[in-house]
């Protein structure tokens, strides 16, 4: 109710839509709001009610929040004291949020300010009013919840059959419409550009020497157009947005929804191996920024007790006026000495012995190139075993997903297919993750693969560039050299397995 000791009541029109469909219309559903409210607001000329010149329109904003540039600028203006009454065509246009409007009619009610529905009629400055207005607006909220309910469930089931549901634009494709849907189509000369940062981290392993060569070369992110004009993209990759095109798996010509991925419609731009290749890196780089770099042990990570088969790790002992280093068997150390035939070893002598065994390979250089060719033959065998293995696991994960699109139909109307259903997904997330396992197995060995000729040069060089090094420095270099050290107490031997082109070197020696 307008206060009567006004004159003149100032009436503020705010109307909103929540896409930008049919905005483009010379009579949209944004004029026809404005048109009903000031229609209204003409009728009531004889209490002295005036619209205001400014306009509130919020085309393509939800009414799920308050994050709207014309209902900021109307809330302003109101602070301001240059409203009296707010005219909306229905209560859901100004919000949908029962939490939010209680915070805007706080505000209302501060300023004097009165609300007043076209199509609802109710007086806010009543408490039967209010009840009115909140019934109305808890029906606005639960309607806001079904559409996005309803919206999440036809993404959902668009996913599982594989098609395009929306989101960021993706460098490598174009979105396309066809009757009925939008997908997404190679663009070769953005694909060429994807093929080229997949092959650039492979060869340096490195996301800030890829983010270098990237500007070097002018390559940046997905350059488009919004529906209203707007560019977007176009610029220099960064630490994160270079991670997420590493690992999107829209390259492989699949589709993820949650924690499932499904195969799409679209062409692949990236082959499997590429792809894999990059995950196992990656991988790889996250565990080095994890590992702890204060005061590293040579050995550290590398040592394991065979007897036990857990980890031995590096510990003191000090005694008067001396330290003595040691590494440990972690069982023996949990559990008790006794419980391991060999629960200790002296660490200096034994980074002494593994620091020589690595000097001796570069002695004989034609046993080197032998032991080179032999594991390389064996790696790949391993390597095409592994393929094999993840050629079967997506034959499956095909017919899950054929099955699961299948089945996605009908699920709401039948229990016993949303079960099977649920069962098909879970079996996908499975042979999935055990493809990720394969696809970082297959990554890992296929980055040991190095020349033979390089090889053999970087371990007779060996011994003036160790000698240069510093601790941890020498620690980083044991690792990238030595994959396992395996401590046999029972034979009083040491088996060593190199990293570096997975070259096995069975050195077995005593240890005092």
């Amino acid at each position: 109710m307008i206060r009567a000791t006004k004159e003149i009541v100032r009436c503020a029109i705010y109307t909103r839509k929540s896409t930008e469909e049919g905005l483009e219309q010379d009579f949209n559903s944004l004029d026809a709001q404005r048109e009903a409210a000031l229609s209204y607001i003409n009728s009531q000329k004889h209490t002295g009610w005036i619209s205001i010149g400014d306009s509130y329109d919020d085309g393509g904003f939800t009414g799920g929040n308050t994050d709207r540039p014309a209902f900021q600028r109307m809330m302003q203006d109101i602070e301001d004291g240059l409203i009296d009454c707010i005219v909306v065509y229905k209560i859901d246009r100004l919000s949908r949020s029962l939490l939010d409007f209680v915070k805007i009619m706080e505000v209302l009610e501060a300023n004097n300010v009165s609300l007043v529905s076209v199509t609802q009629q109710f007086n806010t400055t009543s408490s039967m009013g209010r009840l009115t207005l909140n019934i109305l607006l808890s029906f606005a909220q639960f309607e806001r919840e079904i559409i996005s309910e309803r919206t999440r469930d036809k993404i959902a089931a668009a996913r599982r059959k594989g098609k395009w549901a929306g989101g960021h634009r993706v460098l490598g494709y174009d979105l396309k419409e066809r009757i009925g849907s939008k997908y997404l189509a190679v663009n070769s000369r953005e694909a060429d550009q994807v093929k080229q940062i997949f092959e650039i981290y492979a060869q340096t392993g490195s996301i800030m020497d890829t983010l270098r060569s990237l500007r070097e070369k002018g390559i940046t992110t997905k350059k488009y157009h919004t529906k209203k004009g707007k560019l977007r993209g176009g610029v220099n990759f960064d630490t994160g947005t270079l991670r997420t095109l590493l690992t999107n798996v829209t390259y492989l010509g699949k589709v993820k929804y949650k924690d499932q991925v499904y195969e799409g419609e679209h062409e692949a731009i990236v082959d499997e191996d590429t792809f894999g290749l990059a995950q196992g890196l990656l991988k790889q780089h996250r565990h080095s920024q994890h590992r702890s770099q204060k005061n590293p042990a040579l050995l550290n990570g590398l040592l394991r007790c065979q007897h036990c088969g857990c980890a031995m790790t590096h510990h003191y002992s000090s005694k008067p006026n001396k330290r003595y280093r040691y590494y440990v068997c972690l069982k023996a150390q949990k559990q008790g000495w006794n419980t391991c035939p060999g629960p200790s070893l002296p660490a200096p002598e034994l980074e002494r012995f593994v620091v020589d065994q690595i000097r001796g390979i570069g002695q004989d250089t034609g046993v080197l190139r032998d032991c080179v060719q032999s594991a390389l033959a064996k790696m790949l065998g391993e390597i095409e075993s592994l393929k094999k293995e993840r050629s079967k696991k997506e034959r499956r994960i095909r017919q899950l997903s054929k099955q699961t699109g299948k089945a996605a139909g009908r699920a709401r109307q039948d229990e016993a297919v949303a079960q099977k259903m649920q069962s098909y997904e879970q079996q996908m997330k499975q042979h999935q993750d055990e493809v990720t396992k394969i696809n970082t197995q297959i990554a890992a060995r296929e980055k040991q693969m190095l020349n033979s000729d390089e090889l053999v040069g970087s371990i007779e060089t060996f011994d003036p560039m160790w000698n240069a090094l510093g601790p941890q420095e020498k620690a980083k270099l044991m690792n990238l050299l030595v994959k396992q050290i395996s401590w046999d107490s029972g034979q009083d031997k040491i088996h060593i397995t190199f990293h570096q082109a997975n070259i096995e070197a069975l050195t077995q020696a005593g240890v005092n």
